[in-house]
């Protein structure tokens, strides 16, 4: 995230004055009585419209800037501002640009409500308090200063591209209190957001705490904690709560879920398995950040700024921010142009000063800390560099240090959070032809760019030491490339443009037009003959399935889609895609939680161990009374995000849980550990490494088989009718098979049967055994099971060996009147598909899971 300042004042609060369109300061209100130059918040230009993304969200009531670039989709809202729309405002953000870090909804305050606004001030304190905004401002002085707040995720994309990362007076405190947690009032899936700060750092002026209900001289926006907020200058931006409800001074830090789950720096040898199943990395304090770390950037040149090199005398002028935390000023700023060799000193500005001189009252507030050695504010550094510098130079480099003498690393400190990064800030130099072009690390969000996503493609090593790239006479740094297969998917000489108006032609089931990397292709064949069932195509119908396409499908099936490929979507309809609602959306006013063409977001709940490389993971749905929306024989799409490449990882995969069940699902995974011989399984081994709490993007249903109960399917849309099943299944492979049979069997008035051959290779890999057993008491005589173990143990007393042709024969005879569902590991499907095409069993007869 971006870092951006925040300026605090306390003036009387009033819910009745409007909302100004745009908000402008005169310059004689920039001069104290001291006549001190004091700069004032630029024009301001509040959003008044809901954007498209967040009206089908929770947030529908919060106005935002388009311009604000978001990290994680539609909601919970997190965004952040291009750097340079950042400088250009100056030393003070006007709200609408300030960064936004939020968990979930923002909570809705009415104006009239807000003066009555309750928190309270509780725990270990002799008169606990219950005080409403409008006596917090009748009753305390109120202060305004400047004060930067930073995010501790703030330059985190850096360290993903190496390695994916999953003054206010109190009455006296009892002698045991050492804390004060706080507690906001947006309710999230693991209870409210809050946090901890030490009780001496609150009690010390020198620390600046305060209780903010004011932002530029305006009431604080909804996304920014209206009508009051926590601010704690020079900590990061997750101990400075929104929303505030509670105040509690404890003996022992928070045991919020938030402050013990987020905000941590681990040791960097702990993985993101390690982090996820060893709960003592996260309960212990040591590891919590609180003061921020000095951390610089350039902000000109710009990413993908050019410079020509014609009059090599003439100087740029480099520009960027510093800032550091526990109030610790900015003493130098540093530059090289190479590689660290040499330095040269910027020039500082700390615009903060500037407000040390002055005795004055601003948007009542006074502002009165001259007496302050704290700083609390970024600050702006130049340089002029001459141009013929920069023509052999490999990168810019900058640095800076605080008056502590703490300089920022060379070296990146990588953590499972991606917490607190702050090595050298690098813009690599490009010489193309007569320019130069500069390049920073990475781009905001999923935009793409950047030398590190350039090095990573190439196969570089981002920890060589020398930034991924070779360094002559370093033979440890030499790299070996990469060699990327590429795989044609357009058709060759194919030169036509679509528009968005005459891809949303293509919306319905007739002939869907889907979109893959900006080509548009016609699905239209595959709505009788794709293995996900039509409903996979017609959900992708006039959207952007690049996504699921890429993480799903094999280099065959890629190879073939020259032969469907229509167009190139225009500029516009790659735009329209891109920040359209259909690509994300949140389920809270839905009965149902699956949306065919959009992502929803679940949580992850509870992790259960079946066995050694087996999980049950439960998600939480968007509300309590939710239901899932999935049918017996119907899977969902699960997707993450691989840090690094930010490319997607999706999966298939078939609930156990009940069809009914509210509020929550539960989906059954074999994790597939990695070796020295082998890579583990991308999506699996992910899954069993995220922290409780962690989103997961959810999509369905999705696949071409459907059972509706007593003897009645759907197969690609079409209704039919079967008398019995044979089921065949292997590994985590029965979870669609179990949803089929538990529908059978509990239903009394279901005359079909069923016969499930279940092949595995030990006994501890029989998964859902025993409520397959139990179903098979239930269904009366409905059902059979058979089980063969290919390594049974001694002590094994059922079949042994594959499912082999004999077996199937032996079991059940070819009929008409029966259809077989399979699914599987691939080499079993396969052999299990010939076996019974040489017994007679037709292939419409067969459906694949």
């Amino acid at each position: 995230m971006g870092e951006h300042p925040k300026y605090r004042t306390e003036p009387q609060v009033s819910s009745k004055s409007p909302a100004p369109t745009s908000r402008s300061y005169s310059p004689s209100d920039r001069r104290d009585t001291n006549g001190v130059d004091l700069p004032l918040p630029p024009p301001s230009h509040p959003p008044t419209t809901v954007l498209e993304l967040d009206q089908k969200t929770p947030d529908a009531h919060v106005p935002r800037d388009p311009r604000l670039i978001r990290l994680t989709g539609a909601h919970p809202f997190n965004a952040e501002a291009p750097l340079t729309a950042l400088l250009r405002a100056g030393f003070l953000t006007p709200p609408e640009l300030f960064f936004v870090r939020n968990h979930g909804p923002v909570p809705r305050v009415p104006d009239a409500q807000i003066p009555d606004w309750e928190f309270t001030v509780e725990g270990l304190v002799d008169n606990p308090l219950r005080l409403t905004l409008r006596g917090l401002v009748a009753e305390y002085e109120q202060q305004t200063y400047p004060v930067t707040l930073v995010c501790a995720g703030n330059r985190r994309k850096e360290q993903n591209a190496v390695r994916k990362t999953n003054g206010f007076s109190w009455g006296p405190a009892g002698k045991r209190a050492r804390y004060v947690c706080m507690e906001g009032a947006d309710a999230l899936p693991n209870g409210h957001y809050g946090t901890c700060v030490k009780l001496n750092w609150v009690m010390d002026p020198n620390r600046g705490i305060m209780l903010a209900h004011r932002m530029n001289g305006e009431p604080l926006e909804p996304d920014h904690g209206r009508p009051l907020r926590v601010v704690v200058p020079g900590q990061i931006g997750g101990r400075s709560v929104k929303w505030l409800k509670r105040l509690v001074l404890t003996e022992a830090p928070s045991d919020n879920w938030y402050h013990i789950f987020d905000n941590r720096v681990l040791p960097t040898m702990v993985s993101p398995d390690v982090a996820a199943n060893d709960p003592k990395w996260w309960t212990d304090e040591r590891y919590a950040i609180y003061d921020l770390s000095p951390n610089s950037a350039i902000a000109c040149p710009a990413h993908g700024e050019t410079l020509g090199l014609v009059g090599g005398t003439q100087a740029y002028r480099a520009k960027g921010y510093a800032y550091s935390g526990g109030g610790r000023r900015i003493t130098r700023v540093e530059l090289s142009l190479d590689q660290g060799g040499t330095w040269r000193l910027a020039g500082i500005d700390c615009v903060e000063d500037r407000y040390r001189k002055a005795d004055t009252t601003l948007y009542g507030g006074k502002v009165d800390f001259q007496w302050r050695e704290a700083s609390f504010c970024w600050c702006f550094w130049e340089l002029d560099i001459l141009v013929q510098d920069m023509l052999g130079a490999k990168d810019l480099l900058v640095r800076c240090m605080d008056e502590s003498m703490c300089v920022q690393p060379r070296d990146l400190y990588w953590n499972v959070l991606g917490m607190m990064n702050n090595p050298w800030f690098r813009v690599a130099i490009r010489k193309e032809g007569d320019l130069i072009r500069f390049e920073h690390p990475t781009q905001p969000a999923l935009m793409p760019g950047g030398w590190m996503e350039r090095v990573n493609k190439a196969g570089g090593n981002l920890t060589n030491g020398f930034w991924g790239e070779p360094n002559a006479g370093e033979e440890e740094a030499r790299q070996v490339k990469r060699v990327v297969k590429r795989i044609p998917m357009k058709k060759e000489g194919l030169d036509r443009t679509i528009s968005i108006g005459e891809l949303r032609k293509h919306e319905g089931r007739e002939s869907p037009w889907f979109v893959l990397q900006g080509e548009v292709y016609d699905g239209t064949r595959f709505l009788e003959e794709h293995p996900g069932g039509a409903q996979s195509i017609v959900g992708a119908a006039a959207a952007d399935a690049t996504d699921e396409f890429m993480a799903i499908h094999s280099e065959t099936a890629k190879a073939m889609m020259p032969i469907y490929h229509v167009g190139t979507l225009d500029a516009t309809g790659r735009k329209a895609l891109s920040t359209s609602g259909v690509q994300r959306e949140q389920g809270r006013g839905r009965e149902v939680f699956l949306q065919p063409r959009m992502w929803s977001t679940a949580r992850l709940h509870a992790k259960k161990k079946v066995s050694w490389d087996t999980r049950i993971f439960t998600y939480k749905l968007e509300h309590d009374e939710q239901v899932l929306g999935l049918h017996p024989g119907q899977h969902l799409l699960l997707r993450l995000r691989d840090p690094v490449t930010r490319e997607a990882i999706v999966r298939a995969y078939t609930p156990v849980s009940e069809t009914d069940k509210k509020g929550y699902v539960d989906v059954l995974i074999k994790v597939y550990f990695g070796s020295q011989t082998r890579k583990g399984g991308t999506m699996s081994v992910a899954m069993d490494s995220l922290p409780l709490g962690h989103e997961v993007d959810v999509k369905g249903p999705i696949g071409k088989f459907e059972y509706h109960g007593r003897g009645e399917y759907s197969l690609n849309g079409t209704k039919k009718t079967v008398k019995s099943f044979m089921m065949i299944c292997g590994g985590s492979g029965v979870t669609p098979i179990y949803q089929v049979f538990r529908a059978v069997m509990r239903d009394p008035h279901d005359p079909t049967t069923c016969i499930v051959l279940d092949g595995n290779r030990l006994e501890e890999d029989v998964l859902c055994r025993e409520d397959l057993d139990a179903l098979v008491s239930e269904g009366q005589g409905k059902g059979k099971l058979i089980y063969t173990l290919t390594k049974g143990g001694e002590k094994w007393k059922g079949l042994r060996g594959r499912i082999t042709r004999e077996l199937i024969e032996g079991q059940c005879s070819c009929r008409p009147e029966t259809v077989v569902l399979v699914c599987g590991p691939e080499g079993m499907v396969e052999s299990i598909g010939v076996s019974l095409n040489e017994s007679g069993w037709r292939n419409e007869q067969i459906v694949y899971f």
